[in-house]
């Protein structure tokens, strides 16, 4: 698999405590926007992210931000 699967055409916006997370990057996740390992066998691998600090996140849920694992905008330039 070369490309990943959209996930959603929003970004996944949360509360997130100080910590290291797991972003999905293959969009197969079932607890999305994490990883749940569902990238197996797919070339992917998740992005791990750590927040020194507790603050609200915009994680990526089309998977083709230039800015991974944070949301650009880039849902918007998607195909419909």
């Amino acid at each position: 698999m070369s490309e990943p699967k959209i996930a959603s055409r929003t970004p996944y916006v949360i509360d997130c405590a100080p910590g290291t997370y797991a972003w999905c990057s293959c969009g197969h996740s079932k607890k999305q926007p994490y990883c749940d390992g569902s990238h197996a066998g797919t070339g992917m691998v998740p992005k791990i992210e750590k927040l020194d600090a507790a603050r609200k996140v915009a994680w990526c849920g089309c998977k083709k931000s230039c800015n991974k694992p944070f949301c650009d905008g880039a849902q918007s330039k998607l195909p419909s």
